[in-house]
């Protein structure tokens, strides 16, 4: 196997773990607080490896995120699109932040992917509560650095690169 490609296996088995947080069943009064994993790892790894994991791929997460919670197909896609494009574009500078300040990047990012779901649900007719954005936005920032250094220990283990 190439340098270059070592570790796809990890890169997916993250998104497999992303995607299984996100169908967990958990009680209705916690619901609310969902922090956006796919989101997460789509930004860390955008972050960490921006040629090998970039908006094709946020855009195919992002159609999986739309089957699994029976949305309208390709709005958390074009959501998570923008979260990648942000993220490359804004990875050279979030790598020298301590994830303490990441997380700040971090908020702000999923906040735009909240707001365009938002946009879109609008267009629907469908009008969230101002609580189902703010509320997982917050818990995503403030698991951030946790994730970020899990992750980061995860890609070192594995040697993905």
């Amino acid at each position: 196997m190439s340098e270059e490609r070592r570790g796809t296996g990890a890169i997916i088995f993250s998104f497999l773990i992303a995607f299984m947080l996100l169908m967990m069943p958990m009680p209705e009064w916690l619901r609310l607080a969902r922090p956006e994993w796919v989101a997460m790892v789509v930004i860390y790894w955008s972050m960490a490896l921006p040629k090998r994991v970039g908006i094709g791929s946020a855009w195919t997460a992002g159609l999986i995120v739309d089957v699994i919670r029976d949305s309208l197909l390709g709005q958390h896609a074009l959501a998570m699109a923008i979260v990648a494009f942000l993220t490359i574009r804004l990875h050279q500078r979030l790598r020298t932040y301590p994830p303490g300040q990441q997380a700040i990047t971090v908020f702000m990012i999923i906040l735009i992917n909240f707001l365009i779901i938002l946009w879109i649900r609008g267009i629907m007719g469908i009008a969230p509560s101002l609580w189902q954005i703010i509320i997982p936005t917050f818990t995503s920032a403030l698991l951030w650095p946790v994730i970020f250094i899990g992750m980061r220990l995860f890609r070192r283990q594995f040697q993905v690169s």
